[in-house]
């Protein structure tokens, strides 16, 4: 599915609460499908890093399943599902656990271009799909720690 959103890029989502602390609207993890989409994106998403020869260096484990499944705990509970990864690995502290890897802009450019052919493949509806997408590009960014090649 293309982007038919057209002001996708421009999406700042407002995440607005209700009187008792509920998200109004719904919780996302909920409207997109829950666990399933977030393995359907996972798994999208490590089939483009396993031939990566930018990324793929960046995973020391022969077998991708185990990031793929922190990966997607880590999304479910972000987006209001299973708290799963907090219970199992603790904070997630995502700088900190980067920190080991070299993320240029080279490899953030990667990591999105695989995410994007995940994020597509899920068929979303427009404003789920820009309000996903506007998150995992936030996240790229804040991941980079190096500028050199």
């Amino acid at each position: 599915m293309t982007n038919e959103f057209e002001d996708a890029a421009r999406v700042e989502t407002v995440r607005i609460k209700g009187l008792s602390g509920e998200r109004v609207g719904g919780n996302f993890f909920e409207q997109i499908g829950g666990s399933a989409t977030f393995k359907k994106l996972t798994d999208k998403f490590y089939e483009g890093v396993a031939t990566d020869d930018v990324l793929r260096p960046m995973y020391p484990e022969d077998d991708l399943a185990p990031a793929a499944e922190r990966l997607r705990m880590f999304l479910e509970q972000y987006w209001g599902g299973p708290t799963t990864y907090q219970e199992t690995r603790g904070h997630p502290r995502l700088r900190m656990r980067h920190s080991p890897f070299k993320i240029n802009p080279l490899a953030r450019e990667r990591w999105l271009l695989h995410m994007r052919a995940a994020v597509d493949s899920l068929s979303l509806p427009p404003i789920h799909q820009a309000e996903l997408w506007g998150y995992l590009d936030r996240a790229a960014t804040a991941m980079l720690n190096s500028f050199e090649d």
